[in-house]
């Protein structure tokens, strides 16, 4: 899944606007199941990590005031309002985490497949589709290669997920976050399989994928071409070792406490809680911190699980039902729900 960079964010946005037929129900607390049982001190760290960004007044007001509770659990309480958003699409969470990966900052033996920083001409709209760039030349020679990798599957995994950190030959290391695209609309090979019979909808997950594109060769990569979105990359090597990579806000998220969502829907920064009834059976309190171009709807979310392989293992089986509610401060909860 790709991570849109939203270093600002406007008031309207954060209004979180309906973009289709979608109903507002308020909740209570005692409907959210667990609710009791979690961490909320943990969570309310994690809502300041970002709250100083919103700038609408019901948001600043509320951030001013959140650091001096000692009793998160209240504090929630007393602020917010759950809001239930839906649109008739049944709930659908999955995965994503910041992939660890192998290169080179030169071309050479394995290392043969790069990852490039945003062309000036990919900033003014729809630029050329990936088979476009990956079968021409339209970037090679502009110094515009970040890094190589060893795998073009692996090129395109971070792409999907927007972010990732890169141990290079030379004993350093690297990190990458999302730095543009082309303009094309994401596309699913996951889908495309499933359309194409090789896959069925139980049983598709990254792994399989990955697996599938490396055993077809040239078939495999056809299948990545169904995909016309791109995604180029910056170099965000700022961001501390032990810190998450960066989410749509700009700012590092966190492993089962951020996730991205549709921010037509929920506002950026805003605290959601989360009810899984898959595998994982996640009761949660969440902070919308990042978007993701196959994150569409009221009821969608894509749950942060982390870097590395274990992580990465744990988000590629992710594909489960529940509920989302988002939780907006009170006066906003009920002028929503009320169409105001």
């Amino acid at each position: 899944m790709m991570r849109a960079l939203a270093a600002c964010l406007s008031a309207a946005a954060l209004a979180a606007a309906p973009a289709g037929a979608a109903s507002y129900s308020v909740l209570e607390f005692s409907d959210l199941v667990g609710w009791a049982e979690d961490d909320h001190a943990e969570v309310l760290d994690v809502f300041l990590e970002t709250c100083r960004d919103l700038r609408d007044p019901d948001w600043t007001t509320l951030c001013q005031t959140a650091a001096d509770w000692t009793d998160a659990r209240l504090f929630f309480e007393l602020h917010f309002s759950p809001v239930l958003i839906e649109d008739g699409t049944p709930m659908l969470f999955t995965g994503y985490y910041e992939p660890e990966l192998l290169g080179s900052r030169y071309r050479g033996g394995a290392y043969q497949y790069p990852i490039y920083s945003t062309p000036p001409e990919a900033e003014a709209g729809p630029w050329l589709t990936r088979a476009q760039i990956e079968d021409g030349d339209a970037l090679q020679g502009r110094g515009l290669e970040i890094a190589y990798l060893t795998d073009p599957v692996d090129v395109y995994f971070l792409q999907v997920q927007g972010s990732g950190r890169i141990r290079l030959d030379d004993g350093t290391a690297i990190r990458v976050g999302f730095g543009g695209k082309n303009g094309h609309p994401y596309r699913s090979i996951g889908k495309e399989l499933i359309r194409r019979g090789e896959m069925d909808e139980h049983s598709v997950n990254i792994d399989r994928i990955r697996d599938w594109v490396r055993e077809k060769g040239e078939e495999g990569i056809s299948l990545l071409h169904h995909n016309p979105s791109y995604v180029f990359f910056r170099e965000v090597s700022h961001v501390p070792a032990d810190r998450g990579p960066l989410g749509a806000m700009n700012r590092s998220i966190t492993a089962l406490r951020s996730i991205a969502v549709d921010p037509r829907y929920t506002p950026l920064g805003a605290p959601v809680w989360i009810e899984t009834d898959g595998a994982q059976d996640l009761h949660r309190l969440t902070i919308a911190h990042d978007t993701g171009a196959a994150v569409k709807g009221p009821q969608r979310a894509d749950i942060f699980f982390g870097s590395g392989n274990a992580a990465g293992e744990l988000a590629g089986t992710v594909k489960e039902g529940g509920r989302m509610i988002v939780l907006l401060p009170i006066q906003r909860a009920y002028a929503t729900a009320e169409g105001i």
